[in-house]
């Protein structure tokens, strides 16, 4: 190009002409001043938080930010959960940039305390009882707040879930290992309190969990205090599998948050994985040491994976009684470790119970496990659905808790034997049986919840507006701002 065409070039460009006239100018609501703004904007965000490190969906915790915000005047606000950062962003109108704030999760210890405190704020929120600053001033003395018993409480409770397991999966008739289990899940608390007090990433301190397990197990086998150190070993690997965001995983598929539920499956098969790694390498290191007749393999038959979740006793007729009160201390004990209070902590049991009868009967009329597992649990979010809300105790709870009796510790262990020990190709099949009965427990409390919805008290605005199972978080929106 020519410097004749450069300057022609130049010469006809014209600068555009703003017609503010023909501008299409929305302006936003009336909102408070900007210190409030962030004020209500943190708020909300350090709420989020706190649900999201206690296992909570990304629907629950985007409802209950945008129910905060509109109780405090902000009626349009944008939330995006992802599952390691929340942001949420206030719309002021096109003539003013929009408020936008971030906060990054952490946290994810499980403290169910806190976690029913802060519904209760919620609640105290949207029913316009407090002020911003006075909801702020109370989420801290909440957040900042130590556990409402001491570590060795949970411990006990650990090792408590542990000795349930073992009765549950048919080890009552023997009554050595419901104590080395409860013994070894101890030592598995104690130890992992040491590894996570030094920084060591999860993935290691559930790899030294199984590890140590599968020792422990393999040790009592080989002197002769334990007939199969298998259902030990399960029962170890079902604590160390308890509390994973196994619901929260399905009920962010299923409400279309895709990307918090790819961040929690993804973590959940990380933490497998170590706990696989751990087994496998005890496993391992025992034939090296024991032997292959010395692991129990040789009653680890495929009747005992069948009967999984079945206590055996003599009589039929407790079978039920047996169940139910397996069941019951195992999801109580869960409850008991994550710090619930005293309500959460029974109706947390009346879910085990039921989720492991329900399983026990259904397995005994050849119903498959993993069928077995999806309506039991079903029928455990659908009762904990209602009563959760009528009591006003967050339906979290009651459904991580229903799901821990059934978690497939047996077919773990078993899909790991197969592939260690015995070089088995079968074992890659246990492993896949395994993960199915994971997902259906997952997908089932989520439909269970998703079916009492239409049961409970007639929804509000703000449930309708998220489709989908609920499970903390407000049910209705603010009725008025507060001032």
């Amino acid at each position: 190009m020519g410097i004749t065409q450069r300057a022609r070039g130049v010469l006809r460009r014209r600068e555009p002409v703003v017609n503010a006239g023909n501008r299409n100018v929305v302006y936003g609501p009336a909102l408070p001043d900007e210190s409030a703004v962030h004020l209500v904007l943190d708020l909300g965000l350090r709420i989020g938080e706190i649900q999201m490190s206690s296992g909570a969906g990304a629907s629950d915790v985007t409802a209950t930010i945008i129910a905060v915000a509109n109780a405090y005047g902000l009626p349009h606000c944008e939330v995006d959960v992802i599952y390691t950062s929340i942001t949420v962003s206030c719309y002021r109108g096109t003539e003013s940039l929009p408020i936008t704030s971030l906060r990054v999760v952490r946290n994810r210890s499980l403290d169910y305390t806190r976690l029913s405190e802060t519904e209760a704020l919620v609640r105290r929120i949207t029913a316009n009882e407090l002020s911003a600053a006075e909801a702020y001033a109370e989420l801290n003395r909440i957040s900042t707040a130590p556990h409402p018993f001491p570590r060795w409480v949970a411990t006990l409770a650990w090792a408590g879930m542990a000795a349930s397991l073992a009765v549950l999966l048919g080890g009552g008739a023997d009554w050595r290992l419901p104590l080395i289990a409860a013994a070894t899940a101890a030592l598995i608390d104690r130890v992992g309190r040491v590894l996570n007090r030094r920084a060591l990433p999860f993935f290691f301190q559930q790899a030294v969990g199984g590890a140590v397990a599968t020792t422990i197990a393999m040790g009592c086998f080989a002197t002769g205090l334990l007939p199969n150190p298998a259902l030990a070993v399960a029962a170890s690997i079902i604590v160390l599998l308890s509390g994973m965001t196994v619901v929260g995983s399905m009920q962010d598929a299923i409400t279309g948050y895709n990307v918090t539920a790819a961040g929690r499956i993804t973590e959940l098969a990380l933490m497998s994985a170590g706990l696989i790694a751990g087994v496998v390498v005890a496993l391992y290191a025992g034939l090296r040491v024991f032997g292959s007749d010395a692991l129990g393999g040789a009653d680890f038959d495929e009747a005992m994976l069948q009967n999984f979740g079945r206590a055996q006793v003599t009589s039929p007729v407790l079978l039920p009684l047996v169940q139910l009160a397996a069941g019951a201390s195992t999801s109580a004990c869960f409850a008991l470790a994550s710090y619930a209070p005293p309500r959460p902590l029974v109706v947390a049991g009346v879910g085990g119970a039921v989720a492991a009868v329900v399983h026990a009967l259904l397995t005994l009329v050849e119903v498959h496990t993993v069928l077995a597992g999806a309506m039991a649990t079903t029928i455990v979010g659908f009762i904990g659905g209602i009563i959760a809300r009528r009591l006003r105790i967050p339906a979290l709870v009651i459904a991580v808790s229903g799901v821990a009796p059934l978690l497939p510790g047996l077919a773990t262990y078993r899909g790991l034997y197969e592939l260690s020990v015995l070089g088995s190709p079968s074992g890659v099949s246990t492993l896949m049986l395994a993960v199915a009965i994971g997902l259906a427990l997952g997908s089932g409390v989520v439909l269970g919840e998703y079916l009492a919805q239409p049961v409970r008290t007639r929804l509000g605005r703000l449930e309708r507006r998220f489709a989908g199972p609920r499970m903390s978080g407000p049910l209705r929106p603010a009725r008025r701002r507060l001032e």
